[in-house]
């Protein structure tokens, strides 16, 4: 999650370093701040949910590389509300989609891969890789 905390911070840093002029350096901030804002909602909506068994542990793709594929992969408990994580996280996704075509953002073109499994320790999910 920090990490993600961090690539996002990168992003806005470039955004605004790579902006043409004041009018679109405005109009980045304000698609950054509505990507921030559903990433603390989603992050907040994760936060919420616990689980006492690794059967309750899943995870989903999140975000957008601007050459394709996810950011990340964010595990949750599924004693939350999945599908409004899922409706959340797809808005997000196609959000970020269209911030990195729009202001031209690249990335490192690397492939994140999933979770190998996820597991409940002590009323949280968490993500193994192995």
């Amino acid at each position: 999650m920090k990490t993600f905390k961090y690539l996002l911070k990168t992003i806005a840093l470039m955004a605004i370093v790579l902006s043409c002029s004041n009018n679109s350096e405005t109009s980045k901030e304000e698609d950054l701040a509505e990507l921030n804002l559903l990433n603390n909602e989603i992050e907040q909506l994760i936060s919420a949910g616990t689980c006492s068994e690794n059967s309750e542990c899943d995870y989903i793709a999140f975000g957008r590389k601007a050459c394709g594929g996810p950011q990340s992969y964010l595990v949750f408990s599924t004693s939350l509300n999945v599908e409004l994580l899922k409706e959340k996280v797809t808005t997000y996704n196609e959000k970020e989609a269209v911030f990195n075509e729009k202001w031209g953002i690249f990335s490192d073109c690397s492939v994140v891969s999933p979770p190998n499994s996820v597991t409940c320790v002590q009323g949280k999910c968490i993500a193994i890789y192995n």
